[in-house]
């Protein structure tokens, strides 16, 4: 009978310790439609992939889609707009304007970083 308590107590505290290491960072999520927002989304994480120090920042690529127009196509960080790109119904540069992205997010990404140093920004809860 003690042996199954044991077991009991044992199975109920594995789960809490595990959950306790599991910690998502630097994430990017792909909310886009077409083929031209999954290159983009391809291109865009490879280069974020690389970037140090994006733990707690989330990342979220939209993409709205005008039939006769193209793609309108942007990026969040942290729930804020950082980018935004227009694609046409042809081709388009969409490695170029995933660099240019990226670009954005890693100065958005330094302003971030810099607001938590000096202490900046934290009755928002950043």
């Amino acid at each position: 009978m003690k042996k199954h308590w044991l077991l009991l107590v044992i199975l109920l505290l594995s789960p809490v310790s595990i959950a306790k290491e599991i910690e998502l960072s630097g994430l990017v999520l792909d909310r886009t439609l077409t083929r031209f927002g999954k290159d983009f989304v391809f291109y865009f994480s490879s280069y974020w992939r690389d970037l140090p120090q994006t733990d707690g920042i989330s990342v979220v690529v939209y993409e709205r889609v005008y039939p006769q127009a193209g793609t309108y196509l942007w990026v969040e960080m942290n729930q804020t707009r950082i980018y935004a790109t227009y694609f046409g119904r042809r081709y388009n540069n969409i490695k170029e304007k995933a660099e240019q992205a990226t670009l954005v997010a890693v100065n958005e990404l330094a302003q971030i970083r810099a607001r938590v140093i000096t202490g900046e920004g934290l009755e928002q809860g950043l």
